[in-house]
């Protein structure tokens, strides 16, 4: 693996040079996607200021996942990865939490939703070029 100096990337894996500060930046930018998320769909769809008792259950039971998650430096999202690690229940909870918030995001948070998409395209592109088969890249 060899050095950039101009971005302080490796080339071969895209991993910054502390590779440990990498990971947890990226886990705390999907912790704070994912609250701003679930704070959004509480707010409209609850009528609340403030998280109600399911929503911040979810929130921490989303945030747990994502602190304990062993492929965080490989994958981009939950989406994309291959094991599901949320309880069905709690998995039916995000869902129809993304459902609603994904859309709506751009209005609230563009710089968010933007990155999150560009972040995601990138993900399928890397999964169609290594080969992977359709099963791992959701469209």
């Amino acid at each position: 693996m060899e050095l950039n100096r101009r971005t302080g990337f490796f080339r071969s894996c895209n991993i910054q040079k502390n590779g440990n500060r990498s990971v947890q930046t990226k886990r705390e930018r999907e912790k704070k996607v994912v609250s701003r998320m679930i704070a959004l769909y509480c707010r409209k769809q609850h009528g609340g200021k403030s998280l109600c008792a399911e929503c911040a259950a979810l929130d921490a039971y989303a945030r747990q996942r994502s602190d304990r998650c062993p492929f965080m430096e490989t994958k981009t999202f939950c989406s994309n990865c291959r094991v599901h690690c949320y309880r069905p229940e709690m998995r039916e909870k995000i869902r129809e939490v993304m459902r609603f918030s994904g859309p709506r995001m751009i209005f609230y948070h563009p710089v968010m939703a933007l990155r999150h998409v560009m972040e995601t395209k990138k993900e399928k592109n890397r999964l169609e070029k290594a080969g992977c088969s359709e099963q791992c890249v959701r469209k």
